[in-house]
């Protein structure tokens, strides 16, 4: 360890370092010049701006060689200097090279003055090293705990489909990557809840997520996402079902209901009612699966009162049926009625029961649900009934007049 300076000998190195803190500036912004490729290719603005930091430390280490004690300053003396974008375009890494050349430059320029200077120099550049790290830091946690706050919000307005022109914008700053289809997924929220592991269970499936806490239920918006540097792959994309079954462990007990795949990320407001209408009325499917589809609970959501379930029902199951031909209604409907009996169907009707097999095959071609089983049979009956409320022959007729007696 270098011998402690006199008094008088301290200040006549002050006063010299004074003198020459003009000439480190202009060395050490040379230096990074020839040295630090990223810095030659910033802009002019930022480039002084890294100059101003550069200057900005060496004046604070003289001040910190006359009293050591003001170590808890370094960081506001250094990078106060500074723009706030300037911690956005310049990393760590790069502000350490910074520090880093600086500390050569200066130990270069005082070597063979003062032994106590040259050590000074390292504990100072391991305090700004420190510094530094902690500014980053506490950037980092602020801009967590922003973005935190900015998908909070952006969930909740794609919740209440409450969207307006700056949307796109906000999801574009929370770094969404998401591309084509997107679904949202409604769950509850399980007692230790971890996103980061969310977040790398969406990574490892290739897709995009924002998450939702709101209390005792957990929102997932999902969107496929193509990892930078990742060529696209010609495997077919993974459903969402499966992904959503993938992301089962993340939720906690209860119900988990899959809204239907919209187009973009800015039409989620629609997969979002159907998953909240959905998990409304889960509970009442005995058996429903987990997760299952907001679509496969379409009775259970227009018997709650959801008009879109009621269009649905209607526009897939009542109006293609009607419009294919009239003997499919009478047929299915006699069918349910009759309690899934063929027999008493082909009674009813006057046909054969090979008929009303050959029928009901044909429903099921046409609208994709299978009459016979029990949980479809509860969904065809129920898109009948909806059809039927809403055509011109169930509404009702106005009573006609009594004729009035002498």
């Amino acid at each position: 360890m270098a011998p402690r300076p006199t008094a008088a000998e301290k200040a006549e190195t002050l006063a010299w370092l004074r003198r020459i803190s003009g000439d480190l500036a202009t060395a050490t912004i040379k230096r990074l010049e020839d040295t630090l490729p990223w810095y030659a290719e910033m802009p002019p603005a930022r480039r002084s701006a890294v100059g101003l930091v550069a200057q900005a430390g060496i004046t604070s280490f003289i001040q910190w060689y006359d009293d050591p004690t003001s170590t808890p300053w370094i960081a506001a003396d250094i990078f106060a200097a500074a723009p706030r974008e300037l911690l956005r375009s310049v990393s760590l890494t790069q502000t350490l090279q910074l520090i880093r050349v600086t500390v050569a430059v200066t130990e270069e320029r005082v070597a063979g003055r003062a032994e106590d200077v040259g050590e000074a120099i390292l504990l100072y550049s391991r305090e700004v090293a420190f510094a530094a790290a902690d500014v980053y830091a506490r950037a980092a946690e602020a801009r967590g705990l922003w973005d935190a706050r900015l998908e909070a919000l952006v969930v909740d307005s794609i919740l209440t489909g409450e969207t307006d022109e700056e949307l796109p914008s906000r999801i574009a700053a929370l770094g969404w990557h998401g591309h084509g289809e997107v679904a949202v997924l409604v769950g509850t929220t399980p007692p230790q809840f971890d996103v980061d592991q969310v977040r790398r269970m969406a990574r490892k499936l290739d897709v995009d997520v924002l998450i939702g806490v709101q209390g005792s239920r957990l929102v997932l918006v999902l969107g496929r996402s193509q990892p930078p540097g990742k060529e696209e792959s010609a495997e077919p994309e993974m459903p969402f079902p499966e992904i959503a079954q993938r992301l089962e462990p993340c939720f906690g007990p209860g119900y988990l209901v899959l809204g239907p795949a919209v187009p973009a990320l800015v039409e989620a407001s629609q997969s979002a009612r159907a998953a909240l209408a959905g998990f409304a009325v889960a509970r009442a499917w005995r058996n429903a699966p987990r997760p299952v589809e907001a679509d496969d609970l379409l009775p259970e959501r227009a018997l709650a009162g959801d008009p879109v379930a009621k269009q649905t029902l209607v526009e897939r199951i009542y109006r293609p049926l009607q419009a294919h031909s009239t003997d499919l209604v009478a047929t299915l409907w006699s069918y349910l009625d009759n309690g899934r009996s063929l027999e008493a169907t082909a009674r009813e009707l006057f046909v054969h029961p090979n008929t009303v097999r050959y029928r009901l095959k044909r429903v099921s071609d046409v609208i994709g649900w299978d009459a016979t089983g029990p949980r479809e049979a509860f969904i065809l009956q129920t898109a009948l009934v909806l059809g039927a409320i809403g055509t011109d022959v169930t509404r009702r007729r106005p009573t006609p007049h009594r004729r009035q007696h002498a």
